[in-house]
């Protein structure tokens, strides 16, 4: 039997605004603080993008911020910009230890375990971990 995959951020599981039901929590960031840590199960740093894709984005994001767009808008228009969601697929299909990682989590999900990738961007926000859960599945 396949196990799930699903998606979250972590300020939810902080404040119990998510039921993991049992699953995995499995960190997918490149940059993670010391408290993230203590909020998931794991972390797989090689699955955060790459440090120019999320530089370049940043900044995108800090000059739409400046420009007058609030920060979720900001956020979304830099990611769509930048080309994130291609980008960072190549990244995935191109890093060997990104790739290793994914087909990991792939084993995992095949051998029944349940996962939920965990990041930092709230729901209203684009994240990677939308494009690995469909890699996933």
């Amino acid at each position: 039997m396949a196990g799930t995959v699903s998606e979250t951020y972590v300020a939810a599981i902080q404040h119990d605004l998510v039921d993991l039901g049992g699953a995995t929590a499995v960190g997918v960031v490149r940059r993670p603080s010391g408290w993230f840590h203590g909020s998931v199960d794991e972390n797989h740093p090689e699955l955060g993008p790459p440090e120019d894709l999320l530089d370049e984005t940043k900044r995108r994001q800090e000059d739409l911020a400046m420009a007058g767009m609030c920060e979720t808008g900001a956020h979304n228009a830099a990611w769509e910009e930048t080309n994130f969601a291609e980008r960072y697929r190549e990244y995935i299909n191109t890093d060997a230890n990104a790739a290793a990682a994914l087909d990991a989590l792939r084993e995992r999900l095949r051998d029944g375990e349940d996962l939920v990738l965990v990041c930092f961007e709230a729901d209203d926000k684009r994240c990677h971990r939308d494009v690995l859960v469909d890699l996933l599945e």
